[in-house]
């Protein structure tokens, strides 16, 4: 069975999170919202989803360059 995450594990992450967040941003290529119009509910899981996927491909970019390939 897994162990649960230490809470250095989870600050670990949260750091890794942070740091990769402008080139996830980057790679999303969300527009910014209009303060005017909210986004809807479904709108914001795409961009969740966007999200999701742009920080997967910013870690294995970030893999990559660390490995040197």
């Amino acid at each position: 069975m897994d162990q649960p995450a230490t809470p250095e594990q989870k600050q670990a992450r949260m750091t890794e999170f942070l740091r990769l967040l402008p080139l996830t941003l980057e790679l999303a290529g969300l527009p910014k919202a209009d303060p005017a119009r909210p986004f809807t509910g479904d709108q914001i899981e795409g961009r969740v989803m966007s999200l999701r996927t742009a920080y997967k491909a910013a870690r294995a970019l970030i893999r990559e360059v660390g490995d040197g390939i």
